[in-house]
């Protein structure tokens, strides 16, 4: 039996009244998920200022929040919703697990009382479409009821062993689907994996070189998460999705943190999650265009200013699709001059 919508229905509303979904998503700057737990109110103090600096504000629900303040963290968020403008700055917000008590308020209570100011759900522990067909079919509901003008999006966390094996199920889910994060910590869990590190390497996971005649041989560290993050790139791009690195959890390393991130955004990745205000500037440093990649994409849509036809440029061909390439490229860059000054 089929498990996907017929692609001549994919795209209708799951709800009378339900904004239309959206076939494309809008250009945006995402280079860094700022996670801030909004029940503290020195942290609501700093909203602000974070507005300005950031590209993405969550205001995380789960993980690190303890179980007696899922409440408080709920009515935080939607006050620090409800309380500013965010302008260019996307407002996210992370779930409780679909398994958890505190889930289906979450999304109600949100949707109801800020769904107008919020962009994304990201919803953690993902293992197969279904859990995207639920939520998806709820904020339809919920947005028909509350008069919201814009579908609100469904961000996956990658962070089981089932989600990664059903990765292009969950991609191809709905057209409510964002993208994805890898979720490294409760991953190693699921896998059994012999690490408590959050993201990064592992001093023991690498290989040896060759044997030397004389002298020692060199051990050289591999990345843990290397399959996982091609899988989810694959996945994700395939499906016209934006695939993201998750936390990077050692702090007071910030080259390791850097290396990780520069890694993932050689794979694919368009951007990372910051747990401390230290990885905001390294995201930025990562994620944002080089200047010559800018430079050659403004050379690209000059040649080519109706985007049709071929032409040769420092003796490579260009077309129609690498003019789609360049003029993403050349719109993200346009969009960190207006952020970044």
């Amino acid at each position: 039996m089929p498990t996907q919508k017929s692609p001549s229905r994919f795209y209708d509303p799951l709800t009378i009244g339900a904004p239309q979904p959206l076939r494309q998503l809008p250009v945006r700057l995402e280079r860094m998920i700022h996670f801030i737990p909004p029940h503290i109110d020195k942290i609501k103090a700093k909203i602000p200022n974070l507005i300005g600096q950031v590209d993405v504000l969550l205001g995380n629900l789960e993980d690190a929040i303890p179980a007696d303040a899922k409440e408080a963290a709920r009515k935080g968020f939607i006050e620090i919703a409800q309380s500013h403008q965010f302008g260019a700055t996307s407002l996210w917000t992370r779930i409780n697990s679909l398994k958890s008590p505190w889930a289906l308020d979450d999304v109600s209570e949100i949707v109801a009382a800020a769904g107008n100011a919020l962009d994304v759900i990201m919803l953690p522990m993902v293992e197969g479409p279904w859990d995207i067909h639920y939520l998806d079919q709820l904020l339809a509901q919920l947005e028909a009821r509350h008069d919201i003008a814009k579908p609100i999006l469904i961000h996956a966390i990658l962070e089981t062993a089932e989600g990664v094996k059903n990765v292009e199920a969950i991609a191809a889910a709905s057209p409510r689907m964002h993208g994805m994060s890898l979720g490294p910590a409760d991953l190693a869990a699921s896998r059994g994996m012999k690490t408590t590190r959050v993201g990064g390497g592992h001093p023991f996971y690498g290989v040896l070189t060759d044997a030397p005649q004389n002298g020692e041989r060199q051990f050289v560290q591999q990345d843990l998460w290397h399959y996982t993050i091609g899988r989810m790139v694959d996945a994700c791009v395939s499906y016209g999705l934006k695939p993201f690195y998750g936390p990077f959890g050692d702090f007071a390393d910030a080259d390791a943190c850097e290396a990780q991130f520069r890694n993932a955004f050689l794979q694919g990745c368009v951007g990372a999650w910051s747990l401390h205000p230290s990885q905001i500037e390294i995201a930025r440093r990562v994620f944002s265009p080089e200047a010559q990649e800018i430079e050659f994409a403004e050379r690209i849509l000059e040649a080519m200013p109706d985007g049709t036809g071929a032409v040769m440029i420092d003796g490579k061909m260009q077309d129609d699709a690498t003019w789609k390439q360049a003029k993403v490229i050349v719109d993200l860059a346009n969009l960190v001059r207006e952020k970044d000054g």
